[in-house]
């Protein structure tokens, strides 16, 4: 018996978004982004939200932000020169890690094209032991927190 798919989430599952530009040669032979750049472009959005929205510089915290886990499911084809958008919400905020749901949207669409998912722990920059969230982020991330069901 076949595994039940999953169905592509709208835009109100997620509480920001992020432009992202895709470019000529993240397409691969078959004419379509490549899987890989999918997960380029959530990470890519993640950071610059941890960046410009909550003050982050990974060049100079004491704490950095490790993916440990990534998903991605993908519901339809993007090809470049297709202006796309990641939405983000946070599934779950514990002491060192976040989850953050992401979905890859056409600009002007409102089911994703792919939806993923990837967790960040943060650890002590110099000995990569988990560090628990500062409070500044932990404060703004929780603004990307979905509701508890």
């Amino acid at each position: 018996m076949a595994a039940k798919r999953n169905s592509p989430p709208g835009r109100a599952e997620f509480r920001h978004f992020e432009p992202v530009a895709t470019r000529w040669n993240d397409n691969d032979i078959y004419g379509h982004l490549n899987n890989a750049i999918h997960y380029m472009l959530f990470d890519t959005a993640v950071n610059r939200w941890l960046i410009e929205t909550a003050g982050c510089d990974p060049r100079r915290d004491p704490a950095i932000g490790l993916v440990v886990q990534c998903s991605c499911d993908y519901f339809s084809e993007l090809a470049y020169p297709d202006a796309l958008e990641v939405g983000i919400a946070v599934r779950r905020l514990g002491n060192s890690a976040v989850e953050y749901r992401l979905g890859l949207f056409r600009v002007q669409h409102d089911l994703a094209a792919a939806a993923g998912s990837f967790t960040h722990v943060y650890v002590n920059r110099d000995s990569r032991r988990p560090q628990a969230i500062a409070p500044g982020l932990r404060q703004r991330l929780s603004h990307l927190c979905l509701p508890v069901t």
